[in-house]
């Protein structure tokens, strides 16, 4: 019984880890790198007609080159809608509007510009790894209610806890090679 319940658990935290990863992974795929991602846009939301909307399902994107973005919109009269929201979002670029389709050129960054970025990733790293260390905490608790409980003897407990410690350090190194898999491309001129 104890050990069907310590696997539930480590289920558990190996599931929530895995997010705080894939939660990771998928915003920095926003942080710009000096080359053209239409997952730059990614979160721009457009006011569409009284209503946020996501780009993605106003327009078309496109890289045709590493220094280029090109937003298709398909309802051509959305164009300055979404020209004003890539204007008003954080990322720093300047589209431009020919009343077909939306250009928007990605200027190569600064150093200055590069070292904010990694800042930017590590503290997002830091936040991820909260999360991380918020599931070690409530798998850690489970199984002290499983000890608690009568359940599980107090030596399978301090294995329990070495396991999940050992979930949590290999989740936190996954965001550490991300963090320096970006931190790489951030810098590289």
């Amino acid at each position: 019984m104890a050990e069907e319940d310590l696997e539930i658990v480590y289920e558990e935290a190996n599931e929530a880890m895995g997010k705080s990863v894939q939660s990771y992974r998928k915003d920095m795929l926003r942080i710009r790198t000096g080359r053209a991602s239409t997952s730059l846009l990614d979160g721009i939301m457009v006011d569409y007609y009284g209503s946020a909307t996501p780009l993605k399902q106003l327009a078309n994107l496109s890289a045709p080159d590493p220094r280029l973005l090109v937003v298709t919109a398909f309802d051509k009269g959305s164009l300055d809608d979404i020209e004003r929201a890539i204007q008003a979002s954080e990322l720093g670029l300047n589209p431009a509007n020919d009343g077909k389709v939306i250009r928007i050129s990605v200027p190569p960054l600064t150093e200055e510009r590069r070292k904010q970025l990694v800042k930017q990733v590590k503290k997002m790293a830091e936040e991820h790894k909260i999360g991380v260390r918020e599931a070690r905490r409530d798998a850690i608790s489970m199984v002290k209610e499983l000890e608690t409980d009568g359940s599980l003897p107090k030596d399978d407990r301090h294995r329990a806890d070495k396991h999940i410690q050992d979930l949590t350090n290999e989740f936190s190194k996954k965001i550490d090679e991300l963090t320096s898999q970006k931190e790489q491309e951030v810098l590289e001129v």
